[in-house]
């Protein structure tokens, strides 16, 4: 017990926590999963998916169906079931449920500043964008030539507005530029959420900067490993991780002068909770970090659920559901492209 949360939290959060409980009830399980890698075309996936909560959103889809489709429908899903429970929150309940589409918000911004720089039409950029992080001037993201107007013409009015004071500089927009950009932008949003959680206190604080610092920590292995044979120097690379975590900041130290893939297992070894993700890789192999990252990540999530009266599974069911659209998609795709052979591949199992 961290505090009093148990005499109060009732009052404003017992409903939204037993709707997020029960849609976590709805979560495919590993025997769903089984029988969806036994499908043979997407209308297979389809049937398999009517029995489930998905259903509702798939039956008035004709055949033949695309990828595409599935995954734009069990979207919808989640951010129907997202709406509703914004609607429903009150303070602070309402702005951690707003933090959790911040990380969408960049990954549109940062999608359709691309697609912008490589000419691509700005309305298919839109649909490509994640509904959940969609706000009203996402559309003129098109006009700004560098950082300085993408701020004052666009994004001073949305929540991302105070993580853009590290990165306004008037260089023009190009591929690394963006990349560092959306590096720094995340890792401004990192540590706000993790002092937003720290300012709440109790369960809430406890379980969600250990989720935060798991995403912090990852990400700075992303960042080592994909900025290895670049241009960013060393000091670049430092600036862009978060000031909190399991790595920092003597990880961090390390992490900034590794050259290769060994070299950052080498530096993660060291750290009990990663060891066993780095011990499923053979040496000088990256392909499988991912997939080896997403099975702890969804190992810590699932344990959110373990304890009451605390936000973190409003977090924890998000990420859940992502994970599980993800699933769904590699699995379409292997189906739709004759690649059942793979289907095991990226199949991250939730329960």
């Amino acid at each position: 017990m961290y505090g009093f949360e148990a005499m109060t939290f009732n009052i404003h959060g017992g409903y939204l926590e037993a709707i997020v409980r029960g849609h976590r009830s709805g979560l495919l399980t590993a025997s769903d999963y089984n029988n969806l890698c036994q499908c043979e075309t997407l209308d297979d996936i389809k049937m398999h998916l009517s029995a489930t909560e998905y259903g509702p959103y798939l039956q008035n889809e004709p055949s033949p169906l695309h990828t595409t489709t599935i995954v734009e429908k069990c979207t919808l899903k989640l951010v129907d079931e997202y709406k509703h429970m914004l609607c429903q929150a009150t303070e602070p309940m309402s702005t951690f449920l707003e933090y959790i589409t911040y990380g969408h918000m960049i990954d549109n911004v940062v999608l359709i500043v691309t697609g912008t720089l490589h000419e691509r039409d700005v309305q298919e950029l839109l649909e490509k964008c994640h509904p959940l992080g969609m706000f009203d001037s996402i559309a003129t993201l098109a006009v700004a030539q560098n950082m300085r107007e993408l701020y004052r013409l666009v994004l001073v009015d949305t929540p991302l507005a105070p993580y853009f004071s590290e990165c306004i500089t008037s260089e023009d927009l190009d591929d690394m530029n963006i990349e560092i950009m959306r590096n720094t932008l995340y890792k401004a949003y990192l540590e706000d959420f993790y002092r937003f959680c720290q300012k709440l206190g109790g369960a809430t604080s406890e379980i969600m900067s250990d989720l935060l610092a798991f995403e912090a920590d990852r990400r700075a292995v992303n960042i080592t490993i994909n900025s290895i044979g670049t241009e960013l120097t060393r000091e670049d690379r430092r600036k862009l991780y978060s000031t909190f975590g399991l790595l920092y900041p003597y990880g961090h130290e390390e992490l900034a002068i590794c050259e290769d893939i060994d070299q950052v297992r080498g530096v993660m070894e060291k750290y009990p909770p990663y060891q066993p993700i780095f011990s499923k890789l053979s040496y000088g192999e990256s392909q499988m970090l991912d997939k080896a990252f997403y099975e702890e990540e969804v190992k810590r999530l699932c344990l959110s659920f373990e304890q009451q009266f605390h936000y973190g599974v409003f977090f924890a069911y998000m990420r859940l559901r992502e994970q599980e659209i993800r699933n769904l998609m590699w699995i379409s795709e292997c189906v739709a492209q004759n690649q059942k052979s793979r289907v095991h591949d990226s199949v991250v199992f939730i329960f």
